[in-house]
């Protein structure tokens, strides 16, 4: 990957792919395969789908609105 892009491994857990999304203030963010190549890319609306990640996703779109 090139330097200065945030990304999630594809076994990384919703709370550090939300901790990148927050750190970075991005919504969106690629998502790779341990080779660092692309296997999708995650929204942060996707995390709100299931029930259990509404507060995670909700703690993520606080922590990204905050202006830099």
């Amino acid at each position: 990957m090139s330097p200065g892009i945030a990304w999630a491994y594809e076994d990384d857990s919703v709370e550090q792919a939300v901790t990148v999304m927050s750190k970075h203030q991005v919504r969106r963010l690629p998502v790779v395969n341990r080779d660092k190549r692309l296997v999708g890319i995650v929204a942060l609306g996707d995390f709100a789908v299931e029930r259990s990640e509404i507060q995670p996703a909700a703690q993520a779109l606080a922590e990204i609105s905050k202006p830099s």
